[in-house]
């Protein structure tokens, strides 16, 4: 491999293809508190968490109307927001749980907790708070190595 990726390169924004605007936009503003910075007549919106341009775009161009792809298919696996802390995460959890959200997975991977669950268009969206990477787990070369293990959603949500 001859080119590597600035080490603070970050993954800026992710763009939805979405069947109803105004209902995405709603989803995105009061379940996961995200601000609406501009709209585009009836095909396109951004909106992002405190004052970015965008961290989510929602667009109808291709799809005003239009279906979840199939299970089976190529596509996002899901958009991840990443909170500061545990708390926000608690909160964010809280929230999403009183908005009506049925959580599809959580779990701690040992350097992150997450929770798992769709919007309105099935799109997958993961809620998560990393660790500290001191706290990382490794293998005796230092190697990270994540893991799949149940999340205790009642002790994170007493963060809230």
């Amino acid at each position: 491999m001859s080119y590597t990726a600035h080490p603070e390169t970050r993954v800026g924004h992710v763009h939805l293809k979405v069947s109803d605007l105004d209902r995405s936009i709603a989803f995105y503003r009061e379940v996961l508190g995200l601000e609406l910075i501009q709209k585009f007549g009836h095909q396109a919106a951004f909106l992002s968490a405190g004052g970015y341009h965008h961290h989510v775009g929602l667009n109808t161009w291709e799809s005003r109307g239009g279906t979840p792809p199939a299970p089976g298919t190529t596509g996002l696996y899901h958009l991840a927001l990443l909170y500061p802390d545990r708390p926000a995460l608690a909160q964010a959890l809280k929230q999403a749980l009183e908005s009506g959200v049925r959580l599809d997975g959580a779990a701690d991977h040992g350097v992150s907790e997450a929770v798992y669950f769709r919007d309105p268009d099935q799109n997958g969206i993961e809620l998560y708070v990393d660790r500290a990477p001191e706290d990382w787990p490794r293998d005796s070369d230092g190697n990270i190595e994540m893991f799949n293990a149940p999340l205790d959603i009642p002790a994170l949500l007493s963060e809230a």
